[in-house]
């Protein structure tokens, strides 16, 4: 579990930060109220503390010593204050911390945890600068890695568009206009050809005092432009504005995509992807296979033990189904019923899976409500059809031979 060092004096903030950082994000709250305890928490801690919100001035540290104790330490640290003023804002930044906040009531408290998320999720956000500039890279790579990004680099836009390439897991871009080979313009148009805005976020950055960077950058396609020099708090916002929008695109693609219940994915992912995945493996002349199944007499289930216990043996095959391997496309279609979509795989190897699938969820009971609750499932399989849509037809027919013969077995249509 990620822990969060809180340091506060005052017990109601201690309180409601320990109550929102245990019940928002699942972490542990590790509290002190002085520079003694301060120091006590860090040696009993060491090494696992993920972050830290630290008061500035404190009964035995009224300088901001708290603050420069935790840093000393590497913890990426959001600094709370009483008051502000421009000193004070100058002089915390001067340290090195993510953010500086002023104790405003429950916002104050709302965007440190939202801040807190933040850095937990950019840990997984592998971001790319690109500039002919070293000493620009450099100083743009030591804000990025504060905000705990992982950084790489490129010297201009043809050595970034080739890192792109070799690491498409990249997320963000954050790059320059003027650089020789390859200039920013260029590079953002190249990238939107294959990634769309909400898979790979760019930030355009230029020097230039021209009128029109920013819009012809935006118009190439990146999601946000500064000017340098820019400070150190807008390159934050705007990271964080970027970020927090990709992953609300992905919430919302997600909770389209997704079945409520299991976690699978759903009728309509499964039918979209699929005949995607069934162009390309034609393409490639690869094998195809499509499975339906069914759970066996599961309105008995449902009537005999409830739908809690019912929705209990949906969730357990859910979790043994998302054991296949990766490249199977596998769904909830509705009710008791599951697709699965094989690609290049013989029938031999097809059947095996599903085999030892309909084997171990007919060896597991589930156990929920202080019952004990034996499940099996029938299962048909085709490698013939045109589309998704006819092939899961034909595979609908092995399963009705499945039922026809007893249940709990695998045939193929």
């Amino acid at each position: 579990m990620q822990k969060v060092l809180i340091v506060d004096d005052s017990e109601l903030i201690t309180r409601v930060l320990s109550f929102m950082v245990a019940d928002e994000l699942g972490f542990e709250a590790v509290v002190a109220a002085s520079y003694k305890e301060t120091e006590e928490q860090l040696a009993r801690h060491q090494g696992e503390i993920f972050t830290a919100v630290v008061d500035l001035n404190l009964p035995d540290a009224t300088d901001g010593q708290a603050v420069d104790l935790v840093m000393q330490h590497q913890i990426p640290s959001i600094v709370l204050s009483a008051t502000y003023d421009e000193s004070i804002r100058q002089q915390v930044l001067s340290k090195g911390i993510v953010d500086y906040l002023v104790k405003e009531g429950r916002y104050s408290y709302d965007y440190a945890i939202r801040f807190i998320r933040r850095l937990y999720r950019n840990q997984f956000v592998k971001t790319l600068v690109v500039d002919d500039s070293a000493t620009s890279r450099a100083l743009i790579r030591s804000q990025l890695e504060l905000f705990n990004l992982p950084v790489m680099e490129a010297e201009d836009g043809r050595e970034g568009f080739q890192l792109l390439n070799e690491h498409p897991d990249i997320q963000m871009v954050v790059t320059d206009y003027e650089m020789p080979n390859l200039d920013g313009f260029e590079l953002v148009k190249k990238l939107r050809k294959s990634r769309s805005y909400s898979e790979l976020i760019i930030i355009g950055l230029s020097a230039s005092r021209m009128e029109t960077v920013s819009a012809k950058f935006i118009k190439s396609g990146a999601n946000d432009f500064l000017h340098k020099p820019f400070s150190f708090e807008e390159l934050q916002c705007r990271i964080m504005q970027n970020l927090e929008t990709m992953d609300h695109i992905c919430e919302i693609r997600r909770a389209a995509n997704q079945d409520y219940l299991t976690g699978l994915n759903n009728r309509r992912y499964f039918f979209e992807k699929g005949e995607d995945t069934i162009k390309s493996a034609n393409r490639k002349k690869q094998p195809l296979a499509a499975a339906i199944m069914d759970l066996d007499f599961f309105k008995k289930v449902n009537d005999t033990y409830g739908h809690d216990v019912g929705d209990a043996v949906l969730v357990h095959v859910a979790d043994i189904i998302r054991k296949f391997p990766e490249d199977v496309i596998t769904a909830r279609l509705g009710g008791e019923e599951f697709g699965m979509l094989f690609v290049d795989r013989t029938i031999d190897d097809v059947l095996q899976l599903l085999e030892e699938f309909r084997q171990q969820v007919a060896s597991i009971p589930v156990v929920c409500g202080g019952h004990r609750v034996h499940i099996s499932l029938s299962i048909g399989v085709t490698e013939q059809g045109e589309g998704l849509d006819e092939m899961i037809k034909i595979a609908d027919q092995g399963l009705y031979q499945a039922k026809e013969k007893g249940r709990n077995q695998v045939i193929t249509a």
